[in-house]
């Protein structure tokens, strides 16, 4: 079972679980900056290194990061990626 972040704020909790992402995706050259988390629950970030312009980053995007985000923060209910 995954461990739930331990802080309080929706940003520190969503920028908890980036941080356990981030080594992924810096493994494959890229890196992940949290943008923002907006009060209705849409979390932006923008993507770095390798994954700007990757093919794969749609799907690094959708399948990893928005799927580990809402599994273990129910208020985010969806990421996008910005410039």
């Amino acid at each position: 079972m995954a461990t739930k972040p331990t802080s309080n704020s929706l940003n520190d909790r969503v920028r908890e679980v980036i941080d356990l992402i981030r080594p992924a995706v810096q493994s494959d050259g890229g890196d992940i900056e949290l943008v923002e988390v907006t009060q209705d629950g849409i979390v932006k970030i923008r993507m770095h290194g390798a994954c700007v312009g990757c093919p794969s980053s749609d799907m690094t995007l959708r399948i990893g990061i928005e799927r580990t985000l809402r599994e273990r923060i129910p208020e985010v209910l969806r990421v996008e990626s910005i410039c």
